[in-house]
């Protein structure tokens, strides 16, 4: 049966851009969210037993932090995935799911043995090897739906602000690549002491940001990244957690530590007032 707003074209009998998010996509982001939910539980609360519960042993427990971190924002975004009824405001979030995902599979497969064989790390092989390539089918299938206009209360984003959140973004993912690509290199002035899976791992974190602020440059729609930087925020609330409890993991003797905690610092301050000036025009415009 069609929605209500679901039209046809006549000459074509397509369906017209209606913005549904499709059942299918709603039972993708259901079945991922249970992981999400015990990876970064396990992350946090057992850092030190990450190679008995976790896919591999992780250490030290900042480097667990971190990738925790990304899953908080994850499990956010895919319950706004589940429930959302407009595709366009969860739309772009899914190209950073595939790369992250994508690029985490690709780590996995280049250092098999530093992984624990047990039931943790069959399920996220399992996870991995499936959700990069379901993510980008469901994509492309819900494109055809995305909607093009705004929200009936929705807010321009200044090209200004979407040229500097795009800048940093890019920033970010194109650290994040060098990170990934090299990790011995990235290891040898991180912040905190790195393995070449770690920093791998790393990589694939930075890649996050880079990947969703991009869309600002095509994409200027409030509603279109309202949730997805909900969950920027989120997970920069909890990497700025993670910081505070295991602040003595960081190598302070490292200029990359001082610069590290400045990128955040000045993130969570871009995002946050960022966020809270669309916040505050969308209210003033509502009716």
């Amino acid at each position: 049966m069609r929605s209500p707003t679901d039209t046809a074209d006549h000459r074509t009998g397509a369906p017209t851009r209606d913005d549904v998010v499709l059942r299918a996509t709603r039972v993708v982001a259901v079945v991922i969210l249970p992981f999400l939910v015990v990876a970064a539980f396990l992350l946090y609360v057992v850092p030190d037993r990450t190679g008995e519960l976790f896919a591999w042993a992780i250490d030290p427990p900042l480097s667990a932090y971190l990738l925790a971190s990304a899953y908080v924002g994850g499990i956010w975004f895919f319950v706004r995935v589940a429930v959302e009824r407009r595709w366009h405001r969860v739309q772009h979030g899914f190209p950073a799911v595939a790369v992250f995902a994508g690029a985490l599979l690709v780590a996995t497969l280049l250092h098999l043995d530093r992984f624990s064989p047990n039931l943790s790390f069959a399920v996220w092989m399992t996870l991995y090897a499936t959700t990069p390539f379901a993510v980008v089918v469901l994509a492309i299938i819900q494109r055809r739906h995305a909607q093009r206009g705004p929200d009936p209360v929705d807010v321009e984003v200044p090209r200004f602000a979407a040229l500097g959140l795009a800048a940093i973004g890019a920033a970010a993912f194109a650290f994040g690549a060098v990170v990934f690509a090299v990790p011995g290199f990235a290891a040898s002035f991180w912040a905190w002491e790195l393995t070449p899976l770690t920093g791998r791992v790393t990589g694939a974190v930075l890649s996050l940001t880079g990947v969703v602020n991009v869309a600002l440059l095509w994409d200027r729609r409030w509603s279109a990244f309202r949730i997805l930087f909900q969950a920027q925020l989120l997970s920069l609330a909890a990497i700025c957690l993670s910081l505070l409890l295991r602040s003595t993991d960081l190598q302070w003797e490292r200029p990359m530590t001082a610069v590290f905690l400045g990128l955040v610092a000045g993130a969570v301050v871009a995002y946050g007032g960022f966020t809270a000036w669309c916040e505050r025009e969308a209210r003033r415009i509502r009716p």
